[in-house]
């Protein structure tokens, strides 16, 4: 876990995405995700986590509903919903913390 305490740490805001590959609605937000993160460019990051791997770290989040959507800035949860967005609703949300 301590890369994920590196990545939380940042000065820009880090949308981490907790997905599987069996879940359906995780694999339509890949596109989406990329989308935001090539409109982000260097003033965020987007972070793919498959919960399949990482079962420690998900279980210490709570990570329930699949896509589960968390924004990091400096140490702090700024954000976190379950289910799918579009990238628009993204990029807005993550305007708010840049």
């Amino acid at each position: 876990m301590s890369k994920f305490g590196d990545l939380i740490d940042l000065e820009v805001p880090v949308l981490f995405n907790f997905y599987a590959e069996w879940n359906d609605a995780s694999l339509s937000m890949t596109p989406v995700l990329k989308d935001v993160a090539a409109a982000l460019g260097d003033k965020g990051k987007v972070i793919k986590i498959d919960v399949d791997k990482n079962q420690e770290l998900s279980q210490a989040l709570r990570i329930k509903g699949l896509p589960t959507l968390i924004i990091y800035k400096k140490g702090e949860m700024m954000w976190r919903q379950s289910g799918e967005l579009d990238a628009n609703t993204l990029l807005g949300i993550i305007s708010e913390y840049v």
